[in-house]
């Protein structure tokens, strides 16, 4: 005898991975398809969230490029769409030192000319980290970022970014 099964809500998996070439044109082709996918998940382009996203890929895009570039190998971005938020994983191939992690992102002397990408990510990001790349070598930076409350902007204003979502599941 078999007990009853319970009918489960079915569970919709949001996820968009992708392999890029470490150029500035992988970066940026890495940004505006992100927010592409963004928007197909219903976060609209322009949202806090959306805009956001877009900044903390353009930055892990760049410091892939800039500093995990290996010839011959590209970076990966992966966005998850998970309950109560976007993450953003960027892994290249470089081994040797990691980067900084949340809590060693040191601020840049004032005229320097760089140093502030993981500044601008630990500002944006409710959570991140720097991970070692699996199967080595190399490592994947991971942000996270919070939708706002369903259906209420930061201004009080209603928004159907989150509202459209919740509505999909």
């Amino acid at each position: 005898m078999t007990a009853p099964s319970t009918p489960q809500r079915p569970i919709t998996v949001r996820v968009f991975a992708q392999r890029f070439s470490a150029t500035p044109r992988g970066a940026r082709l890495a940004r505006r398809l992100a927010l592409h996918q963004l928007e197909n998940w219903g976060v609209p382009h322009g949202s806090d969230t959306s805009d956001a996203v877009g900044l903390v890929v353009a930055e892990l895009a760049a410091n892939a490029v800039t500093h995990g570039r290996v010839a011959g190998r590209d970076f990966e971005l992966r966005l998850s769409l998970v309950t109560g938020g976007v993450r953003i994983e960027v892994t290249d191939t470089r081994s040797g030192p990691l980067p900084p992690g949340p809590r060693d992102v040191r601020s840049p002397q004032d005229l320097a000319e760089s140093g502030r990408g993981l500044l601008l990510v630990d500002a944006l990001a409710s959570r991140w980290e720097v991970l070692d790349r699996s199967p080595s070598p190399g490592k994947t930076v991971r942000a996270e970022i919070d939708l706002p409350p369903a259906g209420r902007r930061r201004d009080g204003a209603v928004r159907g970014e989150t509202a459209r979502l919740h509505a999909e599941d």
